[in-house]
């Protein structure tokens, strides 16, 4: 929370990125209590790694300072408080954390405990969940990231050229 509040009152651009670096390797380590391994090395790759590098290239073509507000921002604050307070309302009808019972865990879970390694001859059932069973659903979300750093890197080049003054053309 700490780290949150401080990227949120920073104006230091260079500040605020290396804030939210110090975030995705904080929400990494949760993961990795939660025992979700798989998501803890893509947040800690992609949000600590893949995004900070792009922020501080971004950075580089652009000045470091945020400008101060030339308003206050009553209605965002608003808005934000009145979304948040309706997540944590929508929160009170879902089960207890971690009870084995919960719907969730009665859908397509225990087929995969049961049947991945025999179905998939993967010996790992996240594994076989992410490469088999979900492997177009992995597929889609591997496109989406590598289509986003191209779009990201040909944005960044287009600013460099420009600056240069050649009109976007290469030099």
């Amino acid at each position: 929370m700490i780290v949150t509040i401080a990227i949120v009152r920073m104006r230091n651009l260079f500040g605020v990125i290396a804030l939210s670096g110090v975030y995705s390797f904080l929400m990494a380590s949760v993961l990795m209590v939660y025992d979700a391994v798989d998501v803890a090395m893509t947040e800690a790759a992609v949000g600590a790694g893949v995004s900070t590098v792009l922020l501080l290239a971004a950075l580089h073509l652009t000045k470091s300072l945020e400008y101060p507000m030339p308003r206050p921002a009553a209605v965002p604050l608003i808005v934000a408080v009145g979304v948040g307070l309706a997540l944590i309302w929508a929160t009170y009808d879902l089960p207890a954390f971690g009870i084995a019972d919960a719907p969730i865990h009665k859908h397509v879970a225990p087929h995969y405990l049961q049947n991945a390694i025999k179905e998939t001859q993967v010996a790992n059932v996240v594994s076989a969940v992410l490469a088999d069973y979900r492997s177009f659903d992995t597929f889609g979300e591997v496109i989406v990231v590598f289509t986003a750093g191209i779009g990201v890197m040909l944005l960044l080049k287009g600013r460099r050229t420009r600056r240069d003054g050649s009109q976007g053309e290469t030099p």
